[in-house]
């Protein structure tokens, strides 16, 4: 059975819309043999996304740091937890664990965590895929940002194809199931001129 690591808010959003998508995919995932991989949490999106795949017989494995393990913020349906030193070592274990990452809408941590997969599948650090489910247009801005990187130079067009953009868990699985990882980028020297 594959394992989906999902980044998403300990909030749950303005707009009810997050949190309607966010059941979906729980359901999905379940439906679709996919354990969760999360945070660990049980608020906002977090939680959410944890009770529908705990409810509709799903495994969520739970992966928390120190620091809000001892604030109590876990999950108490959880397959199994592991409590780690820090965010760092949790970024890690959930990378290592899983066999994709997505994110929901969320702020920071979110977008930083989904940010480091794909930043580190080209380096050659993470071989599977990343995904942004762009709930409601959510994301357009970011994907917009990416677009301006190979516009400008700093992303190849090829490797911008290797993180998706989608509100359709059709395509999202289709992308996962069909995901060959990036090839190890390689750097460029100007010439002595320049």
């Amino acid at each position: 059975m594959a394992k989906l690591a999902v980044y998403c808010g300990a909030a749950s959003g303005f707009s009810p819309l997050f949190e309607q998508a966010t059941k979906q995919l729980g359901k999905w995932m379940v439906e679709n043999n996919l354990e969760l991989i999360y945070g660990g949490g049980k608020y906002g999106l977090m939680g959410t996304l944890a009770q529908t795949v705990s409810d509709y017989g799903g495994k969520v494995h739970g992966i928390v740091p120190e620091v809000l393990y001892d604030r109590q913020i876990t999950f108490d349906r959880l397959t199994d937890l592991k409590v780690v030193g820090d965010m760092s070592e949790r970024k890690k274990e959930m990378l290592a664990s899983a066999d994709a990452s997505l994110a929901l809408p969320g702020g920071p941590g979110t977008l930083e965590e989904i940010s480091q997969a794909f930043s580190w599948a080209r380096i050659g650090e993470n071989p599977t895929p990343s995904i942004i489910y762009n709930v409601a247009n959510f994301y357009a801005p970011l994907e917009q940002m990416y677009d301006a990187m190979v516009t400008n130079g700093f992303l190849t067009k090829v490797d911008r194809q290797k993180l998706l953009f989608s509100e359709s868990l059709p395509q999202i699985l289709a992308f996962m199931h069909g995901y060959t990882p990036p090839e190890i980028r390689t750097y460029q020297t100007k010439d002595a001129k320049q």
